[in-house]
């Protein structure tokens, strides 16, 4: 029996965002990494620097692209763009939600958090998981033998793992571990996920970020 083929599919998490109106910002456009986001962004290249990626695809959002730029530098690779890798929709978006004086606090808006399991106030985490399943096994294709690069979102990244270690989906936010600039990386034989890792190459900046503080970042 033949050796089984190992690749490897780095799942990143973008850098920090400049959002001064402190917004859970989702979907929507013009949302650009801070300075302390393209240092993070640049920390996540070195980090890959001796790695053997032939492959770097994003989400379309522009957070995104912008921490794939550096990687895509490193190894002297074009931007693939995959949609499926994009941020969650969310009822939500656009708004503040800080805890107690935010869109949570406004009565009119309760109805859209009835149902956290599913959840009632955006995409659902299954469909999240499966496209982002999807997204990763396409990256694997691409690079097969190799190792891909995938910059994605929090919440999809966490998603993701949770539904490959076949854990529930639903959550509590607090307790993702999906930092800023952070690998989620998932090795494979063949086409089966044997082993996955997780890593900080930004640590050290995110220790400086408003948005790891105040958990705006997604």
């Amino acid at each position: 029996m033949s050796e089984p083929t190992r690749t490897t599919v780095h799942v990143l998490r973008h850098g920090e965002v400049y959002n001064p109106d402190k917004v859970l910002y989702g979907r929507l456009p013009d949302f650009h990494l801070s300075e302390l986001g393209k240092q993070m962004a640049k920390a996540a290249a070195e980090a890959l620097k001796d790695h053997d990626v032939t492959y770097v695809v994003s989400s379309p959002l522009e957070r995104a692209q912008e921490t794939a730029a550096p990687i895509a530098a490193e190894f002297d690779l074009e931007i693939a763009t995959d949609v499926r890798l994009i941020e969650s929709s969310n009822f939500f978006e656009g708004k503040k939600v800080s805890v107690g004086d935010g869109a949570f606090s406004n009565p009119r808006h309760w109805w859209v958090l009835r149902d956290p399991i599913t959840p009632s106030w955006g995409e659902a985490y299954l469909v999240i998981a499966q496209r982002m399943f999807a997204a990763v096994q396409a990256a694997r294709v691409a690079a097969e033998g190799h190792e891909a690069v995938c910059i994605s979102h929090q919440l999809p990244i966490w998603t993701l793992r949770r539904y490959v270690e076949k854990k529930r989906l639903w959550h509590d936010p607090r307790k993702r571990q999906c930092g800023l600039a952070s690998l989620t990386s998932f090795h494979f034989e063949d086409s089966k996920i044997v082993g996955i890792d997780y890593s900080e190459p930004a640590a050290h900046l995110v220790a400086l970020s408003a948005t790891a503080k105040t958990a705006k970042g997604a």
